[in-house]
């Protein structure tokens, strides 16, 4: 059994890496050149160039797929480009703008694994007689007692599961993640001692599309009438001003509203995208203590009725709570969830992943739909500051 779980020799067991033209995967594939594995790299072309070039720190273009090419030539494998824009346009860019327009808070880069790297470059993979895929992610694949299990990785500041919650059993059978128990400072020594022109390269930004920070802009561009003025209105009615559009606006914010003059500081509570309104109030009023999923993606043992306690992460930096998961509707796959918290958080927003965890393993997540509050003793008077901040809303 080679290092990769494979039962062959490294030399005849092909791996095709995705290669981004960052540090992270370009390191996997001279790691495993080094094995004694066939690889093959394979990077994918996003987007336009000419847009890629604006923005540095992006991934999937311009510069990128020519340090990825410099990498593999360096070390002597093989190296295909493979021109994905009008499926990452559909599929991600469109479901991005899309979803601003409803009012959500998208996240690209979970889109962008789900729709376009594990889906059709992973189907890709096979085709080329891959044995497995490899990728620069930090998590950790393990063998569990019914099949593999996806893990949180050693280094805990980079890890990213919480992204790569919508990878199915099928796909993680199929994939390999060699950076996963290393810590991020040990990927740039190992760079530098193979001298890839790569080992200082910043890693790269989540919205690699967005060429200049403005995501508004680029929803504009897709989606004309996205910066339609609207009102600014207060949950007892009273219209506070006017906005330039629902998608500069996110559930929990405070900072950056575009009204003044209330005695006490003001959240914005939900966007409204029929009406094109975004309702403002009380910091209280954003507590909830429910949370609706759907396209549920179940990577452990079937839930009971009684549903599973969890560990739930609801943003990619926030801080764990607890909660229990109870099936809905289908129950797993493609089905949904409702979520319970232990205790009410502040600031949930529509768009954003729920992602369950049992210590360090990853049981599995959805996309957030809505968000509720159970009629209860619970008064958000009570509720601590560290639950009030959790989600990291300003």
């Amino acid at each position: 059994m080679n290092s990769l779980g494979i039962d062959k020799e490294p030399k005849d067991t092909r791996v095709v890496v995705a290669m981004s033209g960052g540090v992270d995967s370009s390191v996997v594939a001279c790691m495993l050149k080094e094995e004694g594995y066939d690889v093959i790299g394979v990077t994918l072309q996003l987007y336009d160039h000419g847009i890629a070039l604006e923005k540095k720190g992006a991934c999937c273009a311009g510069q990128d797929i020519y340090d990825a090419r410099t990498v593999a030539d360096r070390y002597g494998f093989p190296h295909y480009i493979l021109d994905y824009e009008s499926r990452f346009k559909q599929d991600v860019m469109e479901d991005f703008a899309d979803s601003y327009m409803r009012g959500e808070t998208p996240i690209p880069c979970v889109k962008c694994n789900q729709k376009v790297k594990f889906k059709d470059m992973l189907a890709m993979a096979k085709d080329l007689g891959a044995d497995v895929m490899a990728t620069g992610h930090y998590v950790q694949r393990k063998e569990g007692p019914n099949g593999p299990e996806l893990h949180k990785a050693f280094d805990d500041t980079k890890d990213q599961t919480y992204f790569l919650f919508t990878t199915t059993e099928a796909q993680l059978d199929f994939l390999r993640f060699p950076l996963g128990g290393l810590p991020k400072t040990e990927t740039r020594k190992i760079a530098e001692r193979m001298g890839l022109s790569v080992a200082d390269k910043p890693d790269s930004q989540d919205i690699c599309f967005v060429p200049d920070g403005s995501y508004a802009r680029v929803v504009e561009r897709l989606r004309p009438g996205a910066l339609d003025k609207g009102d600014i209105v207060h949950m007892d009615g009273t219209v506070l001003g006017q906005h330039d559009g629902i998608i500069n606006y996110t559930v929990g914010q405070r900072r950056g509203i575009g009204v003044g003059g209330t005695a006490d500081p003001i959240y914005v509570i939900r966007l409204d995208a029929v009406k094109k309104q975004v309702i403002v109030g009380p910091k209280e009023a954003l507590s909830r203590d429910v949370v609706m999923v759907n396209e549920l993606n179940w990577l452990a043992e079937p839930m009971t009725d009684g549903g599973r306690e969890v560990t739930l992460k609801l943003r990619s930096a926030s801080k764990p709570t607890k909660a229990t998961v109870y099936p809905e509707g289908q129950g797993l796959g493609m089905g949904g969830a409702r979520v319970v918290l232990h205790e009410p958080l502040f600031g949930i927003s529509p768009g954003q992943a729920a992602v369950f965890y049992d210590g360090e393993r990853v049981l599995g997540g959805g996309w957030i739909v809505s968000t509720e509050k159970q009629a209860s003793d619970i008064h958000s008077e009570n509720v601590s500051e560290d639950n009030v901040n959790a989600l990291g809303i300003a």
